[in-house]
């Protein structure tokens, strides 16, 4: 579509910048290596993920790790130099292929691999990658992420990653771009003795070494992005249930510090309400060979593919507040809920750029009202989803520029989540709204996903061309304002702070009548009801008014 900008251009672009830096539309310089990390260079482009065994030992005591990680890709060209990335102060120590060792230049956090054995295309290959170091530590996890090294109240080891926007490559050695998900994985973790690891998937087997120590064997079905992959040790207790979905029966696994488990029992009853309701809004939970799991962190959550983490301290709303200030926000586990919505958008959809993390984001806060509206209906919904409106701060688009590993404004979350609930009222019929969010997780199951993507599937099945809708809300900082006036028994109106030809229809009450008016961004007139002296948006629109 015109309004996206085409990866391929900026690739061209950037790398005949050659170290230059680069000046984005707002006046933000980009650099070389954030070229390298958000573009789909040629040493990326020429073969695909198929397989990752991950194999790492986790020492708390020098807040180290060390091991390889085992890639399988199939050649799609002609091949060139590998791309593999990994971010200082971890080091590659060796790359071997078929026991060979591997030539390796490293620039920032890109290492480029030479492979010397004839590759022909089609043909699936395997080198191996050695790594070691201190990884760096979680600042303020999730969002500033890394190794979170942690204690229980026990004294026990407690440990965790989280990497979303700064990459799995800040602990891992991979190919850390979005568009190219690994088809399966194995996720070995050796634990110190009396500790234990909880990854995504299914667990395959346990091995206890001489010392005690214990490496978890945790094997993954379905593709995963990057960032969805993580390391959970410490001294966990376990409890589980079945849970009889759209499917079949799905395995719900929680695993939790030893204090806790009893809380966490009655607690984590929100997690079989969330699966009711998001199957029955999203369709079937994306990932039933791998099971669903809660796991307790040392830091508030994220939405690690099958392994969802928690972190809330066994509160209602996000950390015991309500976000939208409207009571509704205390009926569930904020992070149960909302992080566990990602399991659908970001871990079945997921972005291939960062800059369309409202992908993401912006449908997984909404998630959080139809959670309300399945279990307490239309009116807690939409007070939950207008109340949040209040964190919007409208300082930059939703949508960040392309090719840079840049997402876009934090408004991918409540403005997002008000988006699609204004969406909903374009559509009016709620079941076609929802076979449309089924629609989209079935059609782009597994699969990474640009914006215009979505886009389009949502225009094509509501039947509504929303190309300047999406414009307006995701591109362009301004409020839709409807401006209008009133004088004798006549409604004048028309929009502005709107792009270029936006003309969405709104639901007006003027006395005691409700109806559609169609305003663009010329004047228009409606003859009323000569004792009407003012109307009223309706509220589910997220729009401004100003009256003259």
């Amino acid at each position: 579509m015109k309004q996206i900008l085409s990866l391929t251009l900026l690739v061209l672009f950037s790398l005949s910048a050659a170290g230059q830096g680069l000046l984005s539309k707002n006046g933000t310089t980009f650099t070389r290596q954030d070229t390298l990390r958000g573009t789909i260079t040629p040493e990326r482009a020429w073969w695909d993920l198929t397989y990752y065994h991950l194999d790492i030992e986790v020492d708390p005591a020098t807040k180290s790790i060390k091991g390889k990680n085992t890639v399988k890709y199939r050649v799609l060209k002609t091949p060139k130099r590998l791309q593999i990335d990994l971010q200082e102060p971890l080091n590659i120590t060796k790359v071997e292929q078929n026991g060979k060792a591997l030539k390796y230049t490293r620039e920032g956090n890109a290492y480029f691999i030479e492979t010397t054995r004839k590759q022909h295309i089609k043909s699936i290959q395997t080198i191996d990658i050695y790594y070691e170091g201190q990884p760096r530590a979680a600042k303020r996890a999730p969002w500033d992420g890394g190794f979170s090294w942690s204690k229980d109240k026990n004294g026990n080891d407690f440990i965790a990653t989280s990497c979303q926007g700064l990459g799995a490559s800040v602990w891992w050695p991979n190919k850390d771009h979005m568009y190219d998900e690994v088809d399966s994985m194995l996720i070995s973790i050796k634990t110190p003795k009396g500790l234990m690891d909880v990854s995504n998937g299914k667990l395959r087997k346990v091995d206890t070494h001489n010392d005690g120590s214990k490496t978890f064997h945790w094997f993954v079905n379905n593709p995963i992005n990057n960032y969805g992959v993580n390391v959970n040790i410490g001294d966990y207790v376990h409890f589980s249930e079945i849970y009889q979905g759209e499917k079949g029966p799905l395995d719900m696994d929680y695993y939790v510090l030893r204090d806790n488990l009893e809380k966490a029992k009655e607690h984590f009853k929100d997690a079989t309400r969330m699966m009711e309701a998001f199957e029955h809004w999203f369709g079937p939970y994306p990932f039933y060979e791998d099971g669903f799991k809660l796991v307790e962190v040392p830091y508030l959550g994220m939405e690690h593919q099958s392994s969802v983490t928690y972190g809330n301290q066994y509160m209602k709303g996000y950390l015991g507040t309500d976000t939208s200030n409207t009571g509704w926000g205390l009926k569930f586990d904020f992070i149960i809920i909302h992080e566990s919505g990602h399991e659908w958008f970001a871990n079945n959809i997921t972005y291939k750029d960062i800059a369309d993390m409202w992908i993401h984001e912006s449908f997984t806060a909404y998630s959080e009202n139809l959670f309300l509206d399945y279990f307490y209906g239309q009116t807690a919904s939409s007070d939950y989803v207008i109340g949040t409106r209040k964190n919007i701060n409208n300082d930059r688009p939703i949508i960040g520029p392309y090719g840079v590993n840049k997402e876009g404004s934090g408004d991918m979350y409540s403005k997002g989540a008000n988006m699609l609930h204004t969406l909903r009222q374009l559509i009016e019929d709620d079941e076609k709204w929802r076979q449309i969010l089924r629609g989209l997780n079935k059609t782009f199951y597994h699969k990474t996903v640009t914006t215009g993507e979505i886009e389009n599937f949502i225009s094509k099945h509501s039947g509504i061309d929303l190309t300047e809708f999406f414009n307006q809300y995701l591109r362009d900082t301004r409020i839709p304002t409807l401006e209008y006036k009133i004088e004798q028994g006549k409604l004048s109106y028309h929009w502005t702070n709107i792009v270029n030809k936006f003309d969405m229809p709104v639901k007006v009450t003027f006395g005691d009548k409700e109806s559609w008016i169609y305003p663009t961004s010329e004047w228009k007139y409606l003859d009323i009801t000569p004792n009407v002296k003012d109307i009223q948006v309706n509220r589910n629109f997220y729009v401004d008014t100003t009256k003259l």
